[in-house]
């Protein structure tokens, strides 16, 4: 097995590294100090962002727009809509991609790559009508409207999606929807216009054909933002969590995606590559932490010493960057499986980084803010909100516990079978 890019994602990877650092980090740190500057007045933080849209232009002049898009079904869409050699990546490719747009909480927005809009332009492009990709899909990948996945519920375990207690219920030629969601990504974005919905429909069938999923307008009668969640004290602006509630939001039985029941069938097509998306780039934000430990602990003194020199601190970095090594070539080999095999070969290797990949970010963004100090802590660096990022992933996805769980079917399975024991 190779894990080389090819030619082209390796040009694409520099290229989106050198744009990332010296257009989109400078810009991320105004906006940042905007909304809290905007925040401290008691304004509205979540505004329309000129220097956002004047970003996206430049990335989509240059060609580095909907990189995210898979080969072979998304080459019409990546010529279609700019992007740079006119088709799709493989999920190897793309991870060498992504692993650079993770340096940056910014940069996916920016490149048209982020979460969840990647997602759910996947799903419209794999399961969508000809009529909900042109409504939909289309202004997704243009760039001119975001999205949003509805499905984290506050009132039961999500990470059982079984349990949802939102409905989704037929009703002649309609569909009406109830429920409340939260960590509802992109529900502050003042552009985003689509929900994708996950509901109830038929309790007495099988326990996966139960669910829908439904393309949802955000401005329907009903459907209300009720407020905006904080994750360890940060709001992810432009895009954020918030808590949403649908009331009786009556919608025709064609937004119905694919068909009633088929929600978990969707998921699980969905789910796969994203994984490895959330992943790479949290390679690349443990890499930017790493960078950043690096040089605070060689320029700043303490005990008459560099801190790399204090209390083991060399050990620790050296670890590091072992940590973030094992889990690129991790995830890599996730990727080149879902490449070869499919989704259906490569269940717990996708399971295994989810659950991996998250915990080394989370430890080596610790390791830069204990070098950084109380400065680690504020706003001053971008670690706290790393932290928070970081963390929020190993739930987002489904919790760490679930993908050991799946990681652990899989291992014992062989050893069950021969034991004669139930799977």
């Amino acid at each position: 097995m190779d894990f080389a890019p090819s030619a082209r994602a390796a040009d694409l990877a520099s290229r989106v590294r050198a744009f990332v650092d010296t257009e989109v980090a400078p810009a991320e740190a105004r906006l940042v100090a905007d909304v809290a500057a905007r925040r401290s007045r008691g304004e509205d933080p979540w505004p329309p962002t000129p220097a956002v849209e004047a970003l996206k232009a430049g990335a989509r002049a240059e060609g580095l727009w909907n990189l995210f898009l898979p080969a072979g079904e998304g080459d019409d869409w990546a010529r279609r809509f700019g992007t740079d050699g006119g088709t799709g990546l493989t999920n190897l490719d793309y991870a060498h991609v992504a692993e650079q747009t993770g340096r940056s909480t910014l940069a996916p927005l920016v490149l048209n790559c982020n979460a969840p809009d990647t997602g759910n332009m996947e799903v419209l492009l794999r399961y969508g009508t000809p009529e909900q990709q042109e409504q939909w899909l289309v202004p997704l990948l243009d760039g001119r409207i975001r999205s949003v996945f509805l499905m984290t519920e506050p009132g039961v375990a999500s990470s059982d999606a079984t349990t949802m207690a939102a409905t989704a219920t037929p009703d002649g030629d309609d569909v009406v929807l109830d429920g409340r969601k939260w960590w509802t990504t992109g529900a502050g974005h003042p552009d985003t216009r689509l929900g994708i919905f996950m509901g109830l429909t038929d309790p007495d069938a099988p326990r996966h054909r139960q669910h829908s999923m439904v393309l949802v307008p955000m401005d329907a009668p009903g459907v209300t933002v009720e407020r905006m969640l904080s994750a360890l004290g940060h709001h992810d602006e432009p895009l954020g969590h918030g808590e949403v509630t649908l009331e009786q939001v009556r919608l025709p039985a064609a937004a119905i995606l694919v068909g009633p029941g088929r929600a978990f069938e969707i998921a699980q097509g969905r789910l796969g590559p994203g994984r490895v998306h959330h992943c790479m780039r949290l390679i690349g934000l443990a890499e930017k932490a790493l960078e950043l430990a690096c040089e605070r602990s060689t320029t700043r003194v303490a005990f008459g010493r560099p801190l790399a020199d204090l209390g083991g601190n060399r050990e620790r970095l050296a670890r590091a960057r072992i940590a973030i090594n094992q889990a690129r070539f991790h995830v890599l080999h996730a990727a080149w499986k879902l490449d070869t095999v499919g989704i259906e070969g490569a269940l717990s290797e996708v399971s295994e980084i989810k659950a991996a990949v998250p915990q080394m970010a989370c430890d080596v963004i610790d390791l830069a803010i204990q070098l950084h100090g109380g400065a680690g802590m504020s706003e001053d660096t971008p670690l706290a909100a790393a932290y928070a990022g970081a963390r929020s992933l190993r739930l987002a996805d489904g919790p760490d516990e679930v993908h050991l769980g799946v990681v652990a079917r899989h291992l014992l399975a062989p050893y069950r079978a021969r034991a004669g024991a139930p799977r």
